[in-house]
């Protein structure tokens, strides 16, 4: 019996290492491209198709089909980097829209067709953190953007990004319901002990508070739900922001949602690693560690998960691309 029990432990154990086998997919491509300062710098994954899409300093986009064996470049070569986890958009509301703000470059650019075809916004919009849009706007005239590294400076722009215009400081992330209801983070700070969540429901010219959260990451929309990492949980709306509930404790939530097939299917990343739920967040495995070359997470680490494949894919800025497949 003791053998018996023996041989089922080591199987365990065996089982959960190479299950836990990440690989770099992009170790070639940053060589072959030579991309400007941090090297890699953002990944989103299209959950229809799993088609992979990265940003590379200074050089732009590529696109993967085959979860990061082969990559191709994906539109105009495209100056400045993404910073901010999931300052990458695509459209969640079943569109082929891509946006992204950037950093030390471009201004703000919109895609209609993923490919070759984009359009800049005004400069307005350049060196910014990242950008909320109205999705159910085909000309997305609502826009907010953060200007970066100035005091959480909030951008607005009612005319699709033609110009912006400044609403005020303190500010954090934001999502878009429609083309007037929005809900934005405020900052913690010395002026702003407490912060908060506001809501508007006129582009931002009055807001009301709607919950006493501290969000840091960018919310995630799945579904008809707006989820939101905050500190010591995950929230969630379901009524344009007007209310929130808790779905669940976590500790150091940096990037999340993402989801699998079903919204009781969820992976957040934190600060020891990736945790997953598959009860909506009532309990969660173990955090999977992230690979040993990434040394730590940080605050610039971004998560993507493949539910068809079963595969995820983790990164910080400047790291390589890993993958782990889980399906065997």
């Amino acid at each position: 019996m003791r053998c018996v029990i023996t041989t089922l432990l080591l199987t365990v154990i065996a089982g959960q290492a190479s299950a836990q086998d990440w690989r770099p997919v992009t170790t070639a491509l940053i060589a072959a491209e030579k991309p400007g300062s941090f090297n890699l710098c953002g990944v989103v994954l299209d959950p229809a198709t799993g088609d992979l899409i990265i940003n590379l300093s200074d050089k732009g986009f590529y696109l993967s089909s085959d979860r990061g064996d082969t990559w191709k470049r994906f539109g105009m070569p495209i100056k400045g980097r993404t910073e901010t986890p999931g300052c990458i958009l695509l459209d969640p509301i079943g569109g082929k829209r891509l946006v992204s703000a950037l950093v030390y470059g471009s201004p703000i650019i919109v895609s209609e067709d993923r490919s070759a075809t984009a359009k800049v916004l005004d400069k307005k919009s350049s060196h910014v953190d990242w950008c909320a849009v109205d999705w159910t706007d085909a000309d997305l005239k609502f826009i907010l953007t953060l200007k970066h590294e100035a005091a959480d400076l909030l951008l607005i722009s009612r005319d699709g990004g033609k110009s912006f215009d400044e609403v005020g400081k303190g500010f954090g992330p934001a999502w878009i319901f429609d083309g007037k209801t929005a809900v934005v983070a405020k900052t913690k700070s010395k002026a702003n002990p407490k912060p908060e969540i506001v809501r508007t429901t006129d582009q931002a010219k009055i807001f009301e508070s709607v919950g006493d959260y501290h969000a840091k990451a960018l919310p995630r929309w799945f579904k008809d739900a707006l989820y939101w990492v905050v500190e010591g949980g995950i929230i969630r709306s379901t009524d344009q922001g007007k209310s929130w509930t808790k779905i669940s404790d976590l500790k150091d939530g940096r990037f999340g949602p993402v989801f699998g097939k079903t919204a009781d299917h969820l992976l957040v990343l934190t600060g020891a690693g990736i945790v997953e739920s598959t009860d909506g967040g009532k309990t969660w495995a173990k955090a999977i560690p992230a690979p040993k070359e990434m040394k730590s997470l940080g605050g610039l680490a971004w998560l993507a998960y493949d539910a068809n494949r079963d595969t995820v894919f983790l990164m910080k800025m400047a790291s390589d691309l890993y993958r782990w497949d889980r399906k065997k």
